[in-house]
């Protein structure tokens, strides 16, 4: 790994953690709002971006109130996820196509958190239904991620970030 690229991803992963503390209590429960989610779509411009942002979701999930489950889980879910958008960018080209389909990829994703929640009783039994913590976190999550893709575009225009790390 080249230099530049090593210290782009250190930079990019201090950002996502960062960015996810300051979510403070709506980045770990189930009303999922984590600001930094938004740096997913980074995948979409270049795939050397996946290391950065897994190593970050790694360390702010070290900081999850939930333990270490949600080390398994969150990480989980952002692998499969950007693995998804990946795999599907060989096949479409179009940026604004791409992050759509990674928003709602990561909606429904939010099954695997919703799903660590029920397993350590956060949902409770009578509380909280999993299928209605999943919508509530998926929207939270798709919500982020479409302000994030105008975040991106617009980002992309003044830097390009399918070149800001090396190919």
């Amino acid at each position: 790994m080249k230099t530049k690229t090593l210290a782009i991803s250190g930079i990019l992963a201090a950002i996502y953690v960062v960015l996810t503390l300051l979510s403070g209590p709506f980045a770990y429960g189930w009303a999922q709002f984590r600001v930094s989610e938004m740096m997913n779509h980074l995948v979409v411009y270049n795939k050397k971006y996946f290391p950065a942002i897994i190593i970050g979701v790694i360390v702010a999930n070290f900081f999850s109130s939930n333990g270490l489950i949600d080390l398994v889980f969150g990480v989980a879910q952002s692998v499969v996820s950007l693995g998804l958008i990946i795999f599907i960018a060989k096949f479409i080209k179009n940026k604004l196509l791409l992050m759509a389909i990674n928003t709602v990829i990561f909606g429904i994703t939010m099954s695997f958190v919703a799903f660590m929640l029920k397993i350590i009783g956060v949902l409770g039994d009578a509380n909280m239904a999993f299928g209605l913590a999943w919508f509530y976190m998926a929207l939270g999550e798709m919500a982020v991620m479409s302000i994030g893709m105008l975040v991106m575009y617009f980002l992309n225009k003044r830097i390009d970030l399918s070149k800001a790390i090396e190919k």
